[in-house]
């Protein structure tokens, strides 16, 4: 989530804007830009890191709400109403960013409405039925690009003309320029699950060693799989489609995270630094909502009458210029959970 607010200060595209093509930083920029088709860089993975770990957090969330059997109906409807509101509010962000009314859903909110749904249906089920399901979605997925027989829409990964496109159309009337499909909230509830399976890993009783291995090994057959289907040339990696090469790599690096996160903070107890980012994720869809809205269109011009002013005074030159009007607004959006967090308030959905 901190690296999402860091994006809406503009601060990556600056980054990218002011280093010189081939040089170290601007190969180290372009990883924080997500890859024009088939590849993987490092910002294709905060998507499924936030299915993710939304569904570890379910977890957790879900076992203080349902302490009965009375309490599962009530939990039910809080879920349904909670994706309901994160499914429009994904719209709501996108007539923002057209500035006009617009039917559009291709936003991480609106699928991750889906992707919660679906891991909740299955939340009672054992492990390996919530697993062999996830599998289930992603040969779907699968089978669905590759023998659709729709015309002018049966070329499983050329951008617009799969099978992701044509949902689009049906759904929509419009298919995306960048290539991003509605239908992906289909193979990314996998990420949703295993990380609700995840989360039961960790919450349980085992011993920490007996919790990091079926993570970190699960993670690493993920990665093997993944990586695999794209070398062997079965299945690209897009993840403007979220092919299922795309989902299996990815999934593998958001167990891999998890598994080095729980061992450094939980096992060794090493928490320097955790509660500068933790802060943000304690309001998240708030902080999410807030950027999305009023960072680009407010708060980074707001900021930077003041950097601007002071750094232009010192004589800085434009690379500085830019770049610190962005860290100036994410210093005040951090500053902004903060201040919810020294209050106790917390706004959730």
């Amino acid at each position: 989530m901190f690296l999402l607010v860091a994006e809406t200060t503009e601060l990556y595209h600056h980054w990218l804007e002011h280093t010189t093509e081939g040089s170290f930083g601007h190969t180290l920029a372009m990883q924080f830009h997500h890859h024009p088709w088939n590849g993987l860089r490092f910002w294709d993975l905060v998507q499924p890191f936030f299915m993710f770990i939304v569904g570890v957090a379910m977890v957790f969330s879900l076992n203080k709400r349902t302490q009965t059997p009375e309490d599962w109906p009530k939990t039910r409807s809080h879920i349904i109403r909670r994706c309901i509101i994160l499914f429009f509010l994904g719209v709501l962000l996108h007539c923002v960013y057209s500035e006009k009314l617009v039917w559009e859903l291709w936003n991480v909110l609106t699928q991750l409405g889906f992707t919660i749904l679906i891991a909740f249906l299955l939340f009672r089920y054992s492990l390996k039925t919530q697993i062999a399901v996830s599998l289930g979605l992603l040969l779907l997925t699968e089978l669905l690009y590759r023998l659709m027989p729709l015309e002018g829409f049966d070329q499983p990964f050329v951008q617009g003309e799969n099978f992701g496109s044509w949902m689009d159309l049906v759904l929509m009337g419009k298919i995306n320029g960048g290539g991003w499909v509605v239908i992906n909230f289909l193979p990314t509830a996998a990420h949703t699950i295993w990380g609700v399976v995840a989360g039961k890993i960790l919450i349980s009783n085992r011993l920490a060693s007996d919790k990091l291995k079926p993570l970190v090994v699960a993670g690493l057959i993920a990665l093997v799989v993944g990586y695999g289907m794209d070398w062997l040339g079965i299945t690209p990696i897009i993840k403007r489609i979220a092919t299922t090469s795309f989902t299996f790599a990815s999934g593998g690096w958001c167990l891999l995270v998890l598994a080095a996160m729980y061992w450094l903070v939980d096992v060794k107890g090493y928490r320097q630094g955790v509660f500068f980012f933790s802060v943000v994720g304690m309001n998240s869809i708030f902080i999410y909502m807030t950027t999305q809205m009023l960072g680009y269109g407010w708060i980074n011009g707001f900021t930077a009458i003041f950097t601007d002013g002071i750094l232009g005074w010192l004589g800085v030159n434009v690379t500085t210029l830019a770049i610190g009007a962005s860290l100036g607004a994410l210093a005040i959006n951090w500053y902004l959970c903060y201040w919810l967090y020294q209050r106790r308030i917390f706004i959730k959905v």
